[in-house]
């Protein structure tokens, strides 16, 4: 049996508190954040790290990957139309067909492979961190993001008053699905319109999503459910091809975009 080596308490405080402090003053000025850790954050995000690209996911909860762990209604089994598959067999993630062009994988297994490829691809993390606003800059282009830590969310009002911090950016992926956070902060201030999702259709959702998938405010690109909300395209429910598929596109579209300036 293993012999544990001497590390006292106040030891492993000072590596955590040293190490945090390393990484965020690493994350304020990174070349591409993005908001929302689901299944098309994180394969935009191994997109773009595997590149080269200064990378940050920021993430509310302390989990990663969305709905990617769980399908739909509490049963952990993800489907995946096809060409999505494709990406499963790219991340080594093992699946059946269940009918023909649909696919089926466990979720926690199929999320943990997706997280592992993010990370071992350079992605940085920064959890349990809520989106709170986003920086513009003079010429009209989204420049970074402003966030917080998630509890102060749940704090009573009346003690609330903690100041956010800003990261820089220059490139800012909107992968926060279904609300759309950084979207909506642009709407707040009249720079564009979010029209919300419309009502589930599979067929077309899935299609349409990827197609869509893009830079919809300069600096600011949209990718997964964030680009039904953003355009009005119907949902498509507990499958998760297009969620992949979009993330890749916005990467290529996140990357073109940093080799233009």
């Amino acid at each position: 049996m293993p012999v544990f080596k001497k590390a006292t308490e106040s030891q492993v405080t000072r590596a955590i508190i040293e190490g945090f402090a390393r990484d965020l003053k690493e994350f304020a000025e990174m070349e591409v954040i993005i908001v929302g850790g689901g299944p098309s954050g994180l394969m935009a995000g191994r997109e773009l790290a595997s590149k080269g690209v200064r990378t940050l996911i920021v993430e509310r909860n302390n989990y990663l990957g969305g709905g990617f762990w769980i399908g739909g209604y509490l049963m952990n089994t993800i489907t995946v139309r096809a060409p999505g598959h494709e990406i499963l067999k790219e991340l080594g993630i093992p699946f059946q067909e269940h009918s023909e062009n649909l696919f089926v994988t466990p979720g926690p297994h199929a999320c943990s492979k997706l997280i592992a490829a993010a990370c071992d691809a350079g992605v940085k993390i920064l959890n349990m961190t809520r989106f709170d606003d986003i920086i513009v800059r003079e010429e009209n282009r989204v420049a970074g993001v402003v966030v917080n830590w998630t509890p102060v969310a749940a704090l009573p009002r009346e003690i609330t008053c903690v100041d956010p911090i800003a990261l820089e950016s220059k490139v800012v992926i909107d992968g926060t699905g279904h609300e759309a956070h950084v979207v909506s902060k642009l709407e707040q201030r009249g720079l564009m319109k979010k029209v919300g999702e419309g009502g589930m259709w599979v067929e077309k959702s899935e299609d349409l999503v990827v197609e869509h998938t893009g830079e919809v405010y300069p600096g600011l690109v949209a990718t997964g459910m964030a680009v039904s909300a953003t355009y009005g395209l119907p949902r498509m429910g507990p499958t998760f091809g297009s969620m992949l598929l979009s993330g890749r596109k916005g990467a290529g579209i996140a990357y073109e975009l940093l080799n233009k300036d």
